[in-house]
C-alpha cells in the first residue's frame, strides 16, 4: 500500500475534537453543581435551630470556612494537575486549608475540655455523619472524576486523591449546617475520619486507573 493510501484510510474516519475548556471554568462548574447538591441536601434535613449561635463561636465558624476551603482548593488542584503542562505542585494547594481545618477541629477538642472536663473526649457513635460524609462525598467526587476523565490518567493517584478531598470536605461543612453533633472530638472522629476514608478510596481507585489507561491495546 502506498503512503499516501494508507494517511487516507487512516484519516478519512477522523473527527474534530473538542479541546478542553479553562479548567478554573470547568471547576465552577462543578463546584455549581456541587453548591446545589448540597443545598439540597441542607433544606431537605433543615438547617440546625442554633446554627447563628454555634458560627459565633470563633473556632466553630473558623472549621466550617475551612472545610469549605479545603474542598474548593482541592477541586481547583484537580482540575489543574489534569493538564500535563500543569506543576505537579498543584497538589499541595489545599494542604494549608486541610491543616487548617483540622487544628480548629483540635482547637474546638481543647476547648470542650476546658469546658466540661475530660468526657468532652469521650467518643461515641456517629454512623449519621458517615454516612453523609461517605454517600454525599463519593458522588461529588466520581462526578469531578468523570470531568476529569480524559486529562486525568496523566497523574490519576493524586487527581483521584484531590477529588474525593474534594467531595469529602465539602460534604463535611455540608454537614455540620444541620447535623447536632456539639462534641468537637466527635467531629473530629467522624467528619475527619470519613473523610479520609474517602479520599483514601479515591486513592486506591487512582492506582486502578493508572493500570487500566496503561494496558496496551489488543487489536481484535
Amino acid at each position: 500500500m502506498r503512503t499516501e493510501d494508507l494517511i487516507g484510510r487512516l484519516a478519512e474516519d477522523l473527527r474534530p475534537v473538542r479541546p478542553l475548556g479553562p479548567p478554573l471554568r470547568r471547576c465552577a462548574a462543578w463546584l455549581a453543581f456541587a453548591a446545589v447538591l448540597l443545598g439540597a441536601a441542607i433544606l431537605a434535613f433543615g438547617p440546625r435551630h442554633d446554627l447563628m449561635e454555634r458560627l459565633s463561636r470563633t473556632h466553630e465558624g473558623a472549621q466550617l470556612l475551612f472545610a469549605v476551603a479545603t474542598g474548593v482548593l482541592a477541586a481547583v488542584a484537580a482540575f489543574e494537575l489534569a493538564l500535563p503542562d500543569r506543576s505537579p505542585r498543584w497538589a499541595l494547594l489545599p494542604v494549608p486549608a486541610a491543616v487548617a481545618w483540622v487544628a480548629t477541629l483540635g482547637f474546638g477538642c481543647l476547648d470542650d475540655v476546658a469546658r466540661i472536663g475530660p468526657q468532652a473526649l469521650v467518643l461515641g457513635t456517629s454512623w449519621g455523619c458517615f454516612r453523609f460524609v461517605v454517600l454525599m462525598g463519593v458522588p461529588l467526587a466520581v462526578s469531578l472524576v468523570w470531568m476529569l476523565r480524559h486529562a486525568g490518567p496523566l497523574r490519576p493517584v493524586p487527581v483521584a486523591m484531590l477529588g474525593g478531598l474534594a467531595g469529602a470536605a465539602l460534604s463535611a461543612a455540608g454537614l455540620s449546617v444541620f447535623h447536632h453533633l456539639d462534641a468537637a472530638a466527635m467531629v473530629l472522629a467522624w467528619h475527619g475520619g470519613s473523610a479520609l476514608l474517602v479520599v483514601l478510596g479515591f486513592g486506591l481507585f487512582g492506582r486502578g486507573w493508572r493500570t487500566r489507561e496503561a494496558e496496551p491495546f489488543t487489536p481484535a
